[in-house]
């Protein structure tokens, strides 16, 4: 083996730390809009768990946070066809109600099976005994929604159709199955409201051969499929937007159809999650970006609050194993869903939505030298205040410069630090305000450290 000098070495190890204190530079292009930003298309939704309005009583937070919509599941505990001919809603009109008054729409998953219809319980059972009988309850269902003036467009066929009652639904469809089932649900919806927008198949992997056969089938057979829809937890945001590559792969090959791309449940790995708690809220605005980054059209975050579940309840529709398993994870285990816990306290999570929520208006080009570090920025014209979101990814923490290219003034500069860590959950204490101060024209930077996951936000306005 040849020797390296020490010198030689010593010097590359010099040049190694060296490289390591660099700062990271961040550029922000004040003056290059890339056209709106829709933070909005960052949705929410509320997991299928009961029939109550599982978060009433945080309709005003939610509302802060100005989600377009949130998606809510049509399961069985509504009860919408207690017997054949008769239609009940009013159980379901209060979580609609719920979400509307927040200023969202609802993004309704179609994912029950009243017994009328499916008199055995059997996950493997998919379709109703009687398409014309389901057809006409679907009829009912949406027309009801649409005569209350709900302005509810979106409806997605089933919710985790690939994997059964593990995925809190009572039903594990077949490719075949699942195409004629939506074929029929598609049509009656869209009998109701034509213009509805439907779609699906909200599969637990985005690897499912449903996925694949819905699409051709849409566009053999010219079936309406308006958005598909899919679901991923995983700690690497990576991994989520590979799915969002692979959806987009699967549509490549049916130009004619071009629905819309939602991932609508996302969150961290739930089975073996992360400990530190600034990963989660700083995950999530690393996912933001990446999901933007590949151009997806919507998400919801899983979910608005951890709720209990009734295991008698879902023993109604699910097998004994199906509802003690639903009752084993949402009532024994400990939960990290929610951006508010069982008790209804806020989590940190809620507070990186929170500052996302601000990158309202056109998005401006930000440009980063490292590989952890990203960031979003906005200019609002309503508020006249330019925007900036940045965040560390990474168990290192980072100096960064930041550069504010083509300021058209002076700027005065309110900085805010996300504290995952505050042992309150104040507002204040959460989005912790640092000391305000004015950047010249000129010289338009700022100098600061992001701590691993560490999350900052700057309102920048004209002097």
């Amino acid at each position: 083996m040849r020797r390296i000098p020490m010198l030689v070495l010593l010097a590359s190890i010099a040049a190694a730390v060296r490289a390591e204190s660099e700062p990271i530079r961040v550029e922000v292009c004040l003056e290059e809009r890339l056209g709106p930003m829709e933070i909005d298309r960052f949705a929410l939704g509320q997991g299928g768990l009961s029939e109550d309005p599982m978060w009433d009583d945080r309709i005003a937070e939610i509302r802060a946070l100005r989600p377009r919509l949130i998606r809510l599941f049509v399961q069985d505990y509504f009860d919408l066809l207690p017997e054949r001919g008769r239609y009940h809603f009013d159980t379901l009109d209060r979580s609609v109600d719920t979400i509307l008054e927040t200023g969202a729409t609802p993004l309704m998953a179609l994912c029950f099976k009243p017994r009328v219809l499916f008199p055995t319980i059997d996950q493997d059972i998919v379709e109703p005994e009687d398409y014309e009988a389901w057809e006409e309850l679907i009829v009912q269902l949406v027309r009801h929604y649409k005569e209350r003036g709900s302005g509810i467009r979106y409806w997605e066929v089933g919710n985790e159709p690939d994997i059964g009652e593990d995925g809190g639904c009572p039903y594990r469809f077949q490719p075949e199955s699942y195409t004629r089932y939506y074929r029929h649900t598609a049509a009656a919806v869209l009998r109701a409201d034509p213009d509805a927008r439907v779609g699906g198949p909200a599969l637990a992997s985005v690897h499912s051969r449903i996925l694949p056969s819905l699409l051709e089938m849409c566009e053999t057979e010219a079936v309406p499929l308006h958005f598909i829809s899919w679901h991923i937890y995983s700690s690497d945001p990576q991994k989520i937007r590979g799915t969002i590559d692979h959806a987009r792969s699967l549509l490549e090959k049916h130009a004619k159809l071009a629905p819309e791309t939602m991932l609508d449940e996302w969150n961290m790995d739930l089975f073996n999650p992360p400990s530190d708690p600034r990963f989660q809220p700083c995950f999530v605005a690393e996912v933001a970006w990446q999901m933007k980054e590949a151009r997806l059209d919507f998400s919801c975050y899983y979910h608005i609050r951890d709720y209990h579940v009734s295991q008698k309840r879902f023993a109604r529709f699910m097998s004994p194993r199906g509802a003690a398993f639903m009752a084993a994870w949402w009532n024994r285990r400990p939960q990290w869903d929610g951006l508010f816990d069982y008790q209804s306290a806020v989590r940190p999570a809620y507070f990186a939505f929170k500052l996302l929520s601000r990158l309202t208006g056109e998005r401006l080009r930000v440009r980063s030298s490292g590989r952890t570090v990203h960031g979003l920025a906005t200019w609002d014209e309503e508020h006249r205040l330019y925007n900036l979101l940045l965040w560390n990814f990474s168990l290192q923490p980072e100096s960064i410069v930041v550069e504010l290219r083509d300021s058209p003034s002076d700027l005065r500069v309110r900085p805010l630090v996300l504290d995952a860590a505050s042992p309150s959950s104040d507002e204040n204490s959460r989005l912790l305000p640092e000391a305000q101060g004015v950047l010249k024209r000129e010289n338009a930077k700022l100098e600061t450290r992001l701590e691993p996951y560490g999350v900052r936000f700057w309102s920048l306005e004209g002097k």
